[in-house]
């Protein structure tokens, strides 16, 4: 079954040159009728599909639209050209302490983001000594979510996307933070949940990561799709593209 379909996807943004003209001009530019606005594709057509328990890997550059495309597929944002279809519950993590409260404490926004990705209380009754024993966070649980470190708080929000089990899940570069016995633990959970069934969409700077877990991989480079296809074949032709970089 096909979880995740897209067809000819775009992604633009209208934007003016603030940066050389500044605001003043631009107003008086307007008054006018002389300002020009810009057209920016931050994703350019683009289509692929993956199959249930799938992980694709999205790789590219910075500026490659990897982000956006996660957006999109989370349903944060709407293509402006294409069509898309998304099968199955969604939990996503594309930035860190994003769905958090930093003035509530560890357990408080455990339940907060539960909440947030539709599940009930006694559901996360059930499963919040699951995850917070996995986020290694038992003894910080009654902390402010403010005083954590960038690694502690990207453990929680892996450990809460990955343990009310979604149909899809979705990241973006999480596993960049933390020791490596965690990213060790992390890749393994992650490997659990494909084989359970769930679909994975991953972005990821380590090449190295992609080629262990992805069954599949779409390359991005400033919007435009590349290549989408098998790992290894993939991941070769990029790792030659950043050697004559």
């Amino acid at each position: 079954m096909k979880k995740i379909e897209l067809n000819d996807v775009s992604v633009s943004y209208i934007v003016g040159d603030f940066s050389t003209v500044g605001l003043k001009d631009v107003i008086i530019q307007k008054l006018k009728g002389t300002y020009t606005e810009k057209e920016f594709k931050a994703v350019n057509h683009v289509t692929f599909s993956i199959d249930e328990g799938e992980l694709l890997g999205i790789i590219g550059t910075n500026g490659a639209g990897k982000s956006t495309l996660l957006k999109v597929i989370s349903g944060i944002m709407r293509p402006t050209e294409g069509t898309m279809a998304v099968r199955g519950t969604i939990a996503s993590l594309l930035e860190l302490g994003t769905g958090f409260d930093g003035d509530l404490t560890v357990k408080e926004n455990t339940f907060l983001r539960g909440a947030m990705l539709g599940y009930t209380r006694e559901f996360m009754n059930d499963t919040y000594e699951s995850i917070i024993q996995f986020a290694e966070l038992k003894e910080f649980e009654d902390r402010r979510f403010s005083h954590l470190s960038s690694g502690m708080k990207s453990r929680l929000a892996f450990s809460i996307a990955c343990l009310v089990k979604p149909e899809i899940l979705i990241l973006d570069e999480v596993l960049s933070v933390g020791d490596g016995a965690f990213r060790k633990k992390s890749e393994d959970k992650m490997l659990e949940i494909i084989k359970g069934g769930a679909t994975t969409l991953l972005v990821s700077h380590s090449l190295d990561q992609i080629r262990r877990m992805a069954t599949k991989v779409l390359w991005l480079d400033k919007g435009n799709q590349v290549a989408f296809g098998e790992t290894k074949e993939i991941c070769d032709k990029y790792e030659e593209f950043l050697k004559r970089r």
